[in-house]
């Protein structure tokens, strides 16, 4: 069977290195490969194909130069164009972060067929989840799955907004600049970063609690 597949990574060398282990599959996969090495170039490759059906698989980086031309700041980003411009693509997304709310926020809003950090897999483990994806199923490496676990199981899972709004704050940006950001009211962020605190178990904090706490939680 051959596959099409379109690797994107800032780093060549990365891109070279899933090449080699993926032309060792034992699963009778002829794989044909296209290569993108930014955020533009991989966007022109996606934009520019006609066929929805143009890449069986998309390997994708998260931490990608941004193409603000196009209000592309990630991998993330990307990823959601791909889903509208091509839906039947098997999405995996490679990572070097293990903080829980970006991991977590990547599995909820693309949904990608594969989520893999990097320090967690060698070449075999790779084949392996490239197997289990081709067959229809969810591959999650060690460190996501057990980095959702403790997110459910600290009873601190926040929704998409309080994600954001932590996020945002994490970068510096002010309350009354969050708007800008996300569809909200500056009134709504403040009830949320009560909520957020709440969460913390830090109901006087300021931002740098925040801040400290989702630091010291591993979310961000």
């Amino acid at each position: 069977m051959k596959l099409k597949i379109l690797m994107i990574d800032d780093h060549p060398s990365m891109i070279e290195g899933y090449k080699i282990i993926l032309s060792y599959n034992d699963f009778g996969y002829e794989v044909e490969t296209t290569s993108a090495t930014d955020t533009k170039s991989a966007y022109e490759i996606i934009t520019k194909t006609k066929r929805s059906n143009a890449f069986n698989v998309v390997f994708l980086d998260y931490s990608l130069p941004p193409y603000d031309a196009k209000n592309i700041q990630n991998g993330k980003d990307l990823a959601l164009i791909i889903k509208k411009r091509m839906p039947k693509a098997k999405i995996v997304i490679l990572t070097s972060h293990t903080e829980s709310i970006l991991l977590y926020d990547i599995i909820k809003n693309v949904e990608p067929a594969g989520v893999l950090v990097k320090s967690d897999f060698s070449a075999e483990e790779l084949l392996s989840a490239f197997q289990e994806i081709m067959e229809g199923k969810i591959y999650h490496s060690q460190t996501v799955k057990q980095t959702i676990k403790e997110l459910t199981s600290k009873k601190i899972y926040l929704d998409s907004f309080n994600r954001q709004i932590i996020s945002l704050i994490a970068q510096g940006i002010n309350t009354k600049s969050i708007p800008n950001h996300i569809n909200m009211s500056i009134s709504a962020i403040e009830k949320r970063k009560v909520t957020i605190r709440e969460y913390f178990l830090i109901p006087k904090g300021n931002d740098e609690d925040i801040i400290r706490e989702a630091r010291r939680l591993g979310l961000i």
